[in-house]
């Protein structure tokens, strides 16, 4: 049984009486009446996060992969709250020091306050992040139109190989190798975008399990399909060098998460102002498809207009 099965099952009736819970099938919690929009997510290390021997560049990274449940659906976040459970190891003084440190800079760098939060003693290693913002307007899931453009930000596939290269899957050169754990660790998130979010997009998500599994969430209460281009997928220069360099597909490569970049649909007609807002912005904003009836079976397309069979839709959390 799969997380969404799970709470489709045992958890789903709970909320049936509570519009702002949105079906427990959305990023977020969002009171209208009140504008506050929360997400949770918790983090366990060897999961979420491969060890703690960077613990400044670990509480950057779940810090960030929080917070971008809120920027994706056109939010600005504010406050925070974050637990955490670990030993005398994991919490001793000079991590917490580098802790403490990320997270100031963090707030700084996103305009975020830390409001609470507890601390508990295990020889587990979690961390758990309540986020929040207040808008009286968000992106739904589960709100794309027939004909929708399908467009991703930034670049795709590059936090992946670094875990890849941090498990000595893959084997580079010193420069490859910092570059792409850098990705791994540090994703960059649009927040100047957020807001501008709004204006265009039908239905939003944020990109942490998987290119082809967030976009399959991203509709799964529609009668809708999608088709992909896999050439007009992005990724970075660097992705496409170590790809040709080591006779790896792409596709394996860009549907496999912890990108937190902003998956999201619009109308046709608004594809000027996407682009002049990436522009102005000076983010990289990508069309990659299209949203199409149920009538045909989603497909992912090569540059030689042939099907792709994925073998990998992306990351699931299985009990």
């Amino acid at each position: 049984m799969h997380e969404f099965q799970l709470i489709n099952k045992y958890f789903s009736q709970l909320s049936n009486k509570n519009k702002s819970s949105l079906n427990l099938n959305d990023d977020v919690f969002f009171d209208k009446s009140k504008k506050l929009v929360v997400s949770v997510d918790t983090y366990i290390e060897g999961v979420h996060f491969i060890n703690f021997k960077k613990p400044d560049l670990v509480i950057k990274k779940i810090i960030r992969s929080s917070i971008s449940d809120i920027i994706c659906k056109g939010v600005r976040p504010t406050y925070y709250f974050i637990s955490g459970s670990g030993n005398k190891k994991s919490f001793s003084s000079s991590n917490l020091e580098k802790i403490s440190k990320s997270l100031k800079q963090e707030q700084n760098k996103y305009n975020i306050t830390l409001c609470g939060g507890d601390t508990v003693y295990s020889n587990k290693l979690s961390f758990t992040i309540i986020s929040i913002g207040f808008s009286k307007n968000i992106i739904f899931r589960n709100n794309a139109k027939l004909n929708d453009d399908i467009y991703v930000t930034g670049n795709l596939g590059d936090s992946f190989t670094g875990l890849n290269i941090l498990k000595k899957r893959i084997n580079t050169n010193n420069s490859f190798k910092k570059y792409f754990e850098n990705k791994y660790y540090l994703p960059n998130l649009h927040l100047r975008l957020s807001n501008k979010l709004l204006t265009f997009a039908n239905t939003s998500i944020d990109i942490s399990d998987g290119l082809i599994t967030d976009l399959e969430k991203l509709i799964n209460k529609q009668k809708l399909s999608y088709k992909l281009n896999l050439e007009d997928v992005p990724i970075s220069n660097n992705l496409k060098k170590l790809l040709i360099k080591k006779n790896l597909e792409k596709i394996s490569y860009i549907s496999q998460g912890d990108d937190y970049q902003i998956l999201f649909t619009a109308n046709s007609s608004k594809s000027r102002i996407i682009n002049k807002t990436a522009k102005s912005l000076g983010i990289k904003i990508s069309k990659i498809g299209k949203i199409c009836s149920n009538l045909q079976k989603s497909q992912i397309i090569d540059q030689k207009g042939n099907k792709i069979a994925v073998k990998t839709k992306g990351y699931s959390h299985k009990f």
